[in-house]
């Protein structure tokens, strides 16, 4: 078995979490390697001592990789998408960050799921990517343009708002007069979209959500739409430049520059262990049901 192992960051106190993820991996049988920058992070703090003898780096994935490993917090998973991109590797996000609606494998249980990993008792969920077109003059959008979560575009350096006129495939939607708008897909519901109003929408619904950002019009409100809808955007404002994300990825474009929306031809695979799911990891994180008289 071949695994791939990432994270953004190293945290101390998630030290003897990675040790013992590596030591439950350090098997003749499994071929780890370590994206580059994530094993000198390691290799630096001296919490982590045992010189593991069947590790090696990567800085690019293929499809020879049968899991990879996400250890952070959701952030990290996102970051995960980009390695994989269209290659269909399974992620077990390994949470050691905060609140987790992608990486839902709690850190103490690592010992615990390393042996139904690799025995391969686990579901996956495919999860919809959003591809981002437009005009080749924006390089920096052009390439690496898909996001697990959303694509949004935000007023830059102005407390003005700006003005996004929306289209759905060659139909007129509106125009939205606000700070900004949110494509999401369903994983990314629970994000940036879900702060600002937008609702939950479960991992399998073939659908997306625009959800406006503080709108001037106050029935602009959050809409459903297909999945296989074409969402094409222009921006007008009184700046010359506005900010374009797709999830952790920020460029800047010109002003009244057009972006083309649409669904990606793959989809990123996270693991699901049997006995957890969605529905399970929305009532835990979200504390629905805490009540005292529940």
């Amino acid at each position: 078995m071949k695994i791939g192992i990432y994270g953004q960051f190293y945290h101390a106190q998630a030290g003897p979490y990675i040790e013992e993820l590596l030591s439950s991996l350090d098997t003749p049988e499994i071929e780890v390697y370590i994206e580059k920058d994530f094993f000198n992070l390691i290799q630096q703090h001296k919490s982590i001592t045992k010189n593991y003898s069947h590790f090696s780096t990567f800085e690019k994935l293929d499809s020879s990789f049968d899991l990879f490993f996400s250890i952070g917090g959701d952030g990290t998973i996102l970051k995960s998408a980009s390695f994989i991109k269209d290659l269909g590797i399974p992620i077990v996000g390994i949470n050691t960050g905060r609140l987790g609606f992608l990486a839902t494998v709690n850190k103490e249980d690592i010992k615990g799921i390393i042996p139904k990993l690799l025995q391969k008792k686990f579901s996956v969920s495919h999860r919809t990517v959003l591809g981002l077109k437009t005009t080749p003059e924006n390089q920096e959008l052009c390439n690496g343009n898909f996001a697990l979560n959303e694509i949004t575009v935000n007023r830059k350096n102005s407390t003005s708002m700006i003005t996004i006129e929306a289209w759905l495939d060659d139909e007129y939607l509106t125009a939205y007069w606000a700070d900004g708008l949110i494509v999401s897909t369903p994983t990314g519901s629970t994000g940036y979209s879900l702060s600002c109003g937008g609702p939950v929408i479960m991992p399998s619904t073939k659908a997306l959500c625009l959800t406006p950002i503080a709108p001037h019009n106050l029935n602009a409100r959050p809409l459903i739409i297909k999945d296989d809808k074409r969402v094409t955007l222009k921006i007008i404002g009184r700046d010359e430049e506005f900010l374009v994300s797709m999830d952790s990825k920020t460029v800047t474009v010109k002003n009244h520059t057009t972006l083309q929306i649409e669904k990606a031809p793959f989809k990123i695979r996270l693991v699901e262990l049997h006995g957890d799911s969605f529905i399970q990891t929305i009532r835990k994180k979200l504390l629905w049901g805490e009540d005292k008289r529940n």
